[in-house]
């Protein structure tokens, strides 16, 4: 029921006016009745008229349960009209209020406070001001959430008082600290702008509520020790009050895998130092880092003649074209395994090696590890035993062809395999005209050395490319000299009664 007639005309404009207030207003009689609510107290109670709130104060408990924040229900004594009915004045009370029906829900969090009405000179009753918080309760209640389930080690600090008023789970792992010992405690008590570089500036900007840049520190924690981390501040209101977040990085594993790095990184100097075989250190660029004392030793160069030198690793090589395929490799993340190489020594002489080399990272710095194995000895047997089958192979009628090819590898090892196909899938005019490619001819030298035409030559020269599947006449001749042909198989080399196919 209705019942502003009670008040006198002043007192009606006033409630014109407190009508579209933003909080909202109830009014109660003596008699404990709900006399009179704004269209705002309406609407956060969801309700469109004031029946909708019950009439009564007891009538309103019916409809309406309220709570406080710490989900502890209110008793009849506890709810706001009761205790404004009581005569008692309460300011900032905090309920979440819930409309008793499983029809529509309606729920809201509300900040109450109560007041005296008097209207000329007469006490008329109690009002009761509601302002909806809801949404800042929620933002709030979000905010605890997420502060306290961060992972990320976190610490409120309140400026007022420089107390700590709040702390993450993440902090008290890190840290070792109890919840009880840091919250309610000062900064003065556990400071964590302790060991800051530059601490006095860091509080300075805490007492003027101004954000404290990250920067690299060492935390004490509970048991004595430390921890680097990376702090920061940032101001943010907590509760209404201004407070400093404190938010934290643990380097702590980033510090023991650098003290880890720098250890293996100081033995693996030392392996690389005395390492028995020949080693080198380079940029990707090809610019030598560091060399170690069996590079030195078989190549004479010193260090200080080689190191920091744009050409210091590529005029080691004497095939060019082979440096820049190994470079090529190492440029897209390849490495290389046993890559037959000519090196040069400081003398001008000429080393046989096994090179390997691969990508690594030292001081955060890629470079390219390179392994050389000098095998001149070897090539010299292996020149040796070629000799002796050169001799036997000066007659070789009386070979299989299987044989010759066999024995043609021995002579001329293979290296990389280029194209595919094999030697005896070739007629012996293919070979002759193999043969006559390796010693640089052109097709129309080749024509007038076998007395054939042209096209002739080139299918030939075109079908020969199909078998061994390169496209170049530079992979025909690779291909050729890995298998032991280096010049023209003349027709006359072969078996007695070989019948020549395609001439």
């Amino acid at each position: 029921m209705h019942k502003a007639s009670v008040f006198t005309a002043e007192g009606r404009h006033l409630l014109e006016i407190i009508d579209g207030m933003i909080e909202g207003v109830i009014l109660l009689d003596p008699s404990r009745h709900i006399v009179w609510a704004n269209g705002t107290a309406l609407a956060m109670h969801g309700v469109s008229d004031l029946a909708g709130l019950g009439g009564t104060a007891a009538g309103y408990r019916k409809r309406f349960a309220l709570r406080y924040l710490n989900r502890r229900a209110l008793t009849a004594r506890q709810y706001p009209l009761d205790r404004a009915l009581a005569g008692e004045t309460f300011t900032d009370v905090f309920v979440e209020l819930q409309r008793r029906t499983r029809h529509e829900p309606h729920s809201r969090v509300l900040q109450v406070r109560s007041q005296v009405v008097v209207d000329g000179g007469a006490h008329l009753g109690m009002v009761v001001v509601m302002l909806d918080v809801t949404e800042r309760y929620n933002a709030e209640e979000r905010f605890e959430r997420t502060f306290a389930a961060n992972p990320a080690p976190a610490l409120i600090c309140r400026l007022a008082d420089l107390q700590y008023v709040k702390v993450n789970q993440g902090f008290l792992e890190m840290t070792g600290y109890r919840h009880d010992e840091i919250v309610g405690r000062t900064l003065y008590q556990i400071d964590v702008l302790d060991s800051m570089p530059d601490r006095d500036a860091a509080i300075a900007q805490l007492h003027d509520g101004a954000t404290i840049p990250q920067c690299e520190t060492l935390l004490r924690t509970c048991d004595g020790g430390s921890k680097l981390v990376v702090i920061a501040g940032q101001p943010i209101p907590v509760d209404d009050a201004p407070c400093m977040l404190f938010t934290f990085n643990d380097l702590e594993t980033r510090r023991r895998a650098e003290d880890a790095l720098r250890k293996s990184e100081v033995r693996f100097s030392k392996a690389f130092r005395l390492a028995p075989v020949p080693m080198t250190l380079s940029t990707p660029e090809g610019i030598l880092i560091e060399v170690n004392e069996a590079f030195t030793a078989i190549t004479g160069y010193q260090p200080d003649e080689v190191i920091g030198h744009a050409d210091g690793l590529a005029r080691l090589w004497v095939d060019e074209e082979a440096y820049r395929s190994v470079a090529a490799s190492l440029a897209d993340g390849k490495g290389v395994r046993n890559i037959e190489m000519l090196l040069r020594d400081r003398d001008g002489g000429m080393l046989d090696c096994l090179a390997s080399a691969d990508l690594v990272d030292i001081q955060d710095q890629r470079c390219v590890l390179g392994v050389i194995q000098d095998i001149t000895e070897r090539k010299r047997s292996e020149v040796e035993l070629i000799a002796a089958i050169e001799t036997v192979m000066q007659d070789t009628s009386w070979f299989s062809r299987t044989v010759i090819e066999k024995l043609a590898q021995i002579r001329q090892p293979r290296r990389v395999v280029h194209g595919s196909g094999e030697l005896s899938d070739l007629t012996p005019r293919e070979r002759e005209v193999l043969g006559l490619i390796c010693q640089g001819l052109s097709d129309a030298d080749i024509a007038a050395n076998l007395g054939l035409s042209r096209n002739t030559v080139r299918n030939h020269v075109a079908t020969l490319y199909g078998k061994i599947d390169v496209h170049r006449r530079s992979a025909a001749i690779i291909w050729a000299r890995e298998r032991g042909i280096v010049g023209n198989e003349r027709s006359a080399r072969r078996p007695a009664g070989f019948r020549d196919q395609d001439a």
